[in-house]
């Protein structure tokens, strides 16, 4: 999992929404100390997804990560399946499940 200030803060209001801001918080803290992720600083802004700009960071991380994939079931994703460059993969929540259940 790649990650960098802009997505966990983002997680951390997320998550705020549905249950305590102390536990959200203490779910990012877990997120981020992670021997599994990735903390990536962003330094190019593609731009990709228009419909909604904010989706962007998630982008911009996974191309400086050199990601295999970006996880989502979000729609505005689905551009980046129209776009030759930067080639950035997107994959459902269930196709990413059906991935762990298969190794």
């Amino acid at each position: 999992m790649c990650v960098n200030t802009e997505i966990l803060n983002e997680y951390e209001e997320i998550l705020a929404n549905k249950m305590t801001r102390e536990i959200a918080h203490n779910v990012v803290e877990t997120i981020a100390r992670l021997h599994t992720t990735i903390y990536q600083e962003i330094y190019i802004h593609f731009g990709l997804i228009e419909q909604d700009v904010d989706d962007n960071k998630f982008v911009d991380c996974a191309v400086a990560a050199d990601a295999e994939y970006i996880v989502t079931n979000d729609s505005h994703f689905n551009i980046l399946k129209e776009i030759d460059w930067p080639k950035v993969a997107v994959i459902t929540i269930k196709e990413f499940a059906q991935q762990i259940a298969d190794e």
